[in-house]
């Protein structure tokens, strides 16, 4: 069903870490009731889950593909996975 959640891994490279995107993700993810987390890698990258509704994942992947206005997103990688049941989202 189209109400049934959804999960998405993305990884988003570019000036992505030292912007304040894991938390620009996290509170986008709290105003659409969306779970998952966002952690910084060693690479440089930033990679995150969002789990929930198709609309609320929707919105929080396509935030990624900007990021917050200092960030500057070279590229976004998008995977399904299946849906855990995870709540809350973390920074890691």
């Amino acid at each position: 069903m189209a109400d049934d959640p959804i999960r998405r891994r993305v990884t988003v490279t570019g000036r992505v870490q030292g912007v304040f995107f894991r938390d620009s993700l996290r509170r986008r993810a709290d105003s659409h009731s969306v779970a998952g987390w966002a952690c910084n890698r060693s690479d440089g990258a930033v990679e995150a889950v969002f789990e929930g509704s198709p609309d609320g994942v929707a919105r929080l992947v396509e935030f990624a593909k900007t990021g917050p206005r200092q960030a500057e997103v070279d590229s976004v990688d998008v995977r399904d996975e299946a849906p855990e049941g995870l709540s809350g989202f973390d920074i890691r």
